[in-house]
């Protein structure tokens, strides 16, 4: 099968993954094996390339993963041959923990992540556990279902996390494929959202589905936000949407590993008045068993700029670069 691999880590522009023939995986024991249409393009690749994250290798990275189950391993029987399935980030967890036990799977020790610390969906077939893939709703094509599975369970978790209700103000820092999807959700849940971003161009995708407000982070919005979200890759931006969160506000960290450190914080001014700063690790199986039926409901409209998986290097540069606009998405074939 043709499968892009990454040998070395390496700067996204040096176009590192190497398109390339390698075996087709056998199912293990509670396994299926997927052919896979379509698989998502997510920043957390960026990272594994570049070093922030460790992922083995060789790998094949891709954890937004749409496809068909091709064959079932020993034992497995959750799903049937020619079913529509997705796959995550969270490609396993031990289920014995104290984390694992509460519904905490993210934080277990032994949790594993899909196209990190196994074979992922910039390839033709990935095989995976069963009971980490998921059903997809009959609602959305192969191309639109793929950002679901990351940027839209991840930003549900986000969302979730922030403590928003309904009527209060969100502020979204950075507009890619998470942000546009958390976007819908909050506005379905009857929340204003504010949206900060340094491209002209999201700022007029996010007015256009339904932001009241777009501008840069350095701009002070018509209000103070009630809790905020940040998507970027930039330390910088901590500080500017502690200056505009409200009193008792939460600002929620999407992004961990930042290109650039975050600068020092000036508390009387930032962080007075009980505002909080919450991290975000990983996904739960719960995250996409609950948000999916959800996106349906909805229903979520993905903005999807898709590309062939000879091009996953191309998309990974466009993606740094911020010229994506929504999510991309590798097809296949």
């Amino acid at each position: 099968m043709k499968a892009q691999v990454l040998r070395s880590k390496a700067a996204v522009e040096e176009r590192p993954l190497e398109l390339t023939e390698v075996p087709v995986p056998e199912p293990g024991a509670k396994e299926v094996l997927v052919r896979v249409s379509a698989c998502g393009v997510c920043h957390t690749e960026l990272d594994e390339i570049e070093g922030r994250l460790q992922p083995k290798l060789p790998v094949v990275l891709g954890h937004e993963v749409v496809g068909t189950v091709e064959e079932q391993g020993p034992g497995a029987s959750r799903f049937s041959t020619g079913d529509r399935v997705g796959v995550a980030w969270i490609y396993s967890a031990c289920g014995r923990c104290r984390f694992c036990q509460q519904g905490l799977e993210n934080l277990c020790p032994d949790f594993k992540g899909t196209g990190c610390d196994a074979d992922g969906g910039y390839a033709e077939y990935v095989a995976v556990p069963e009971d980490y893939a998921y059903p997809i709703p009959d609602r959305f094509s192969d191309a639109e279902a793929a950002p679901l599975l990351c940027a839209g369970a991840i930003g549900f978790r986000d969302l979730r996390l922030s403590g928003i209700r309904p009527g209060q103000i969100l502020g979204l820092f950075g507009f890619g494929a998470s942000a546009h999807i958390v976007l819908q959700v909050a506005r379905h849940w009857g929340c204003e959202v504010f949206v900060f971003t340094r491209s002209e161009d999201h700022r007029r995708m996010a007015r256009e589905m339904g932001a009241a407000w777009a501008g840069t982070a350095q701009e002070t919005p018509p209000e103070r936000v009630n809790c905020a979200i940040d998507f970027t890759p930039v330390g910088e931006t901590v500080p500017e949407a502690l200056r505009v969160l409200d009193k008792g506000g939460r600002l929620v960290m999407a992004v961990i590993r930042k290109r650039t450190l975050i600068p020092a914080l000036d508390y009387a001014r930032l962080l007075w008045d009980e505002k909080e700063v919450k991290s975000v690790a990983n996904i739960t199986r719960k995250d996409a068993e609950d948000f999916l039926p959800l996106a349906a409901q909805i229903p979520i409209v993905p903005w999807v700029q898709e590309l062939k998986l000879e091009e996953a290097n191309e998309a990974l540069v466009l993606l740094k670069q911020g010229k994506i606009q929504g999510a991309a998405v590798l097809r296949m074939g």
